[in-house]
């Protein structure tokens, strides 16, 4: 076990990660040294971290993810210690060793032509993300299944409000940041038809953002019930089961959706979403992120319905700004902590993967 620490204090000279040796394997505890953080770091305590789909497709061996592997990118935590340079958030606000912050998934290795040119600083080259890398590479605590967490130069931190539960404030920094880029790209007008494809908390929040947004009426679906029931407390009007043609809401069947949001992560979803869309429709794509996500489409549609294709993947820095925002302004509208629903201390990591993987909860949270 560490040394006890408190903000402000000594730190322990080790911490505990969880790891696993191999795809779908055990997780195990194990300790690793912790040092003072360098110009341009800052080390926090992880108070919370939830499990991503992709923190469960990467254990489950569907994407790349070195080994050991430590996992978690959802997290929020507590500033233990900060390096030379690094004293102000990304709303420029001050820092302080204390503070309960959260920060970007990823972290870019400085100044490159994706970043300062073209403003994708989330497609720079070299681009890393923090519970993606193996467990042994230094300096060890860069994943959210952790007691630790080092946060990397060119990340961005911002200073969490006092008003927000952990459980709403975890998944800002990866669900709602990429939600808030799905959004954005589908450019969501007031009077808009939106559907979404999977109800999963980006979906939910995706709901959520379309009826801030203006949408006259939001579709939402899913194969899970428990998903389409709680889809209407976060501002879907109707939902369907993707499965039942028969239950297709008729917008949808007429081809009259004016915005469709893939989360789902099935290819097979997208010629139903673009058989969905008007003439001059927008789809954007946010959940198929595994490789060889392979679809059969009529590009043919494309061309002759005048639709408009957008990836999204990652998010812009102001993207994770809107979604604290965005949170912090509707947290008493919807729902947002009850999705957080499972809590499970860091030696029961196996549990809560295994848990996740088979939608027994909606996010689960390490708290170690």
């Amino acid at each position: 076990m560490p040394e006890a620490f408190h903000p402000g204090g000594t730190l322990p000279k080790k911490a505990r990660v969880a790891v696993y040796d191999a795809p779908n394997g055990d997780f195990r505890l194990a300790d690793y040294p912790l040092r003072p953080p360098q110009p341009g770091e800052a080390l926090a305590r992880v108070r919370m971290s939830t499990i991503c789909r992709s923190d469960i497709h990467s254990w489950q061996g569907r994407r790349p993810s070195p080994l050991p592997g430590l996992l978690g990118h959802e997290i929020v935590g507590t500033l233990a210690a900060l390096g030379d340079g690094v004293t102000r958030d990304l709303r420029d606000h001050p820092l302080a060793v204390g503070d309960r912050i959260t920060w970007s998934e990823y972290f870019v290795p400085g100044r490159n032509l994706m970043r300062d040119v073209h403003d994708l600083p989330q497609k720079s080259p070299g681009v890393n993300k923090y519970g993606h890398m193996s467990a042994d590479e230094p300096p060890h605590h860069h994943g959210g299944f952790a007691e630790y967490c080092y946060i990397l130069p060119d990340s961005w931190i911002l200073r969490l409000p006092d008003e927000l539960s952990d459980e709403e404030a975890a998944p800002i920094n990866c669900g709602v940041a990429t939600m808030c880029a799905a959004i954005e790209a589908a450019d969501i007008r007031f009077g808009d038809v939106v559907a979404i494809q999977g109800l999963g908390l980006l979906g939910l929040y995706g709901a959520a953002m379309a009826r801030a947004r203006g949408a006259s009426r939001v579709i939402g679906f899913d194969g899970v019930p428990a998903r389409r029931d709680l889809a209407r407390r976060f501002g879907a009007d109707q939902v369907a089961d993707p499965a039942d043609r028969a239950a297709l809401p008729p917008l949808c069947a007429s081809g009259s959706v004016d915005v469709a949001i893939e989360v789902c992560g099935v290819p097979a979803a997208i010629p139903e979403g673009m058989a969905m869309l008007r003439p001059g429709g927008r789809y954007v794509l946010a959940g198929v992120v595994n490789p060889l996500a392979m679809a059969m489409l009529d590009v043919n549609l494309i061309l002759k319905k005048h639709l408009t294709l957008q990836g999204v993947h990652n998010y812009h820095p102001r993207h994770l700004l809107q979604a604290l925002e965005f949170v912090a302004a509707n947290h008493r509208r919807f729902p947002f902590r009850e999705l957080v629903d499972g809590r499970y201390p860091l030696a029961d990591v196996g549990r809560a993967m295994a848990d996740a993987a088979a939608h027994r909860v909606l996010r689960a949270a390490i708290v170690p």
